[in-house]
């Protein structure tokens, strides 16, 4: 399994892995990464090209999280809608957010200047469809205050070619896509030249500071660096963060068509939540990627079910052949709509943290390299402000992030007394996951293909909450602060950094 779930995404074919190394380094690294994501090797990247020593310490493998599930749209308008940023934090941060936005789409360029084929680098435009009244009216704000940033958005005079029907639409210039995977390969390569070692199958369980030298805690062994980056959405242990960010799911097909008649450009829909659309060639071969159906992490019954209304949205408006791929992914909602870069809160100097990219990942990790390479590496960041994670805006956030943890101590103490009760455990399908009690004892049990069932331990490593089964992803998701696990109980996704235990059962339990 090469990304955080067992459904294989159409990226997959490009990971390569990094060379074994059983120990860490010996030498000394200014830097430590902790994720190997495209927000890991963008800040290390960027801090080696400003003369600092860096070291990537991944858990799994690089892109195994968010960057091998996403569908790689580049964009310089966000989840956090511009006339909400200039509501919330004034017209100064949003120009600066939009400025930051045609920023990472420039880096992303100048990495791949000279062979963009190698990462499948395009510059598209994008295209927002109001399907109603009101959505319509939406449109309006938006294009209204993209002018008001900067943002060459604008209604459309001619019929865009897309079949999803709609009554008002907007371009805006000057958007992309790429291969993600491929990209984190150049990027090890750059990183390779710097003599910048990327460690792969080494988890950062946590760090210790003292008189301005970081341990960083791995499960290779312990390092000591001067400054840490925690590029893994959280960082382990319970923080300020983990209570300002929100778990999400999205779920992702591509589609080979009958017609071939795939878009050239980016599209979205304005729906809650809301869909996005672009086409992929992968070796020869065409294909649709649709993305759609969020909700927080553990908190949908039967995913299969997002992904069954998924293919029927696109097969109602495309003439869908086959669906040969299909993935769901994890991002990071923040309670007042940025995203978290810069010093972690509660920690002294020399740790930082990015995550909060909800679902413009791949701008906001390119992103962070730029920022945290500038703060630790010149001292200060123009974005170093808008980005702080220890801000607060109870304007913007504080309701929803009340919404929130309400409904995480919700689920403390109802999954603590509201437990699918079961006699046996006969009844569990090959393959599934189920959370029972039997005689007075909670645990977590999955049966794997052969029919044997496995005990995990039901309370998340992380915090004490409740897993619960994912059918899509064969995972077991905490619904609190979105940590999961794979079938067997190792570490998916932190904030979690210990894996669940696990024992063999007898069949005639």
């Amino acid at each position: 399994m090469f990304r955080d779930g067992m459904l294989r995404s159409i990226w997959q074919d490009k990971i390569s892995l990094s060379p074994v190394m059983e120990n860490l380094p010996r030498q000394r690294f200014d830097v430590a990464i902790a994720g190997g994501g495209i927000t890991g090797l963008s800040c290390a990247l960027e801090l080696c090209e400003r003369g600092c020593s860096c070291i990537v310490l991944e858990g799994r493998n690089c892109g195994f999280g968010t960057t091998g599930g996403t569908t790689a749209h580049l964009n310089t308008f966000f989840d956090a809608a511009y006339p909400d940023v200039i509501a919330n934090f004034g017209h100064a941060s949003a120009l600066l957010l939009a400025q930051a936005g045609k920023l990472a789409i420039d880096l992303i360029a100048q990495r791949v200047q000279g062979h963009p084929a190698l990462c499948s680098f395009e510059k598209k435009k994008g295209y927002m469809l109001a399907i109603d009244e009101q959505q319509a009216k939406n449109l309006d704000e938006w294009v209204a205050a993209a002018d008001a940033v900067h943002i060459p958005m604008q209604f459309c005079d001619k019929h865009t070619g897309f079949p999803l029907p709609y009554i008002k639409a907007a371009v805006v210039k000057g958007q992309a896509q790429f291969h993600p995977v491929a990209y984190l390969q150049h990027l090890k390569n750059k990183l390779q030249q710097y003599g910048a070692p990327v460690v792969e199958d080494c988890r950062v369980t946590g760090h210790k500071v003292k008189e301005e030298i970081v341990e960083v805690f791995t499960t290779k062994g312990n390092i000591q660096v001067h400054d840490l980056i925690y590029a893994t959405h959280t960082p382990p242990g319970i923080n300020l963060v983990h209570f300002r960010n929100i778990p999400w799911r999205s779920y992702v097909i591509a589609a080979i068509l009958q017609d071939d008649r795939y878009p050239e450009d980016l599209f979205y829909d304005m729906n809650d939540p809301y869909h996005y659309y672009r086409t992929q060639v992968i070796n020869g071969q065409p294909y649709l990627i649709v993305g759609g159906e969020d909700h927080k992490t553990a908190h949908e019954q039967n995913p299969m079910h997002c992904f069954d209304r998924l293919e029927a949205h696109t097969r109602q408006y495309f003439k869908v052949k086959e669906v040969p791929y299909r993935w769901s992914s994890q991002y990071y909602e923040p309670a007042d709509g940025l995203p978290y870069i810069g010093h972690l809160p509660g920690e002294p100097s020399g740790v930082y943290v990015a995550t909060g990219f909800t679902g413009n990942g791949m701008i906001f990790g390119t992103l962070s390299g730029r920022v945290l390479g500038q703060i630790i590496g010149e001292g200060n960041s123009i974005y170093q402000s808008l980005f702080d994670p220890g801000r607060i805006k109870p304007i913007a956030g504080f309701s929803n992030f009340i919404r929130h943890n309400t409904a995480v101590i919700s689920d403390f103490l109802k999954d603590k007394l509201f437990v699918e009760r079961l006699n046996a455990a006969t009844d569990i399908p090959y393959d599934e996951g189920r959370v029972v009690t039997i005689e007075g004892e909670t645990c977590a049990l999955y049966r794997d293909n052969k029919g044997r069932l496995h005990a995990i331990n039901h309370v998340c490593s992380h915090a004490g909450c409740n897993i619960r089964w994912n059918d899509a992803e064969k995972s077991w998701d905490c619904p609190c602060h979105g940590s999961r696990f794979s079938a067997n109980g190792k570490v998916l996704n932190a904030p979690a950094v210990q894996d669940l235990q696990i024992h063999d059962l007898d069949d005639g339990l």
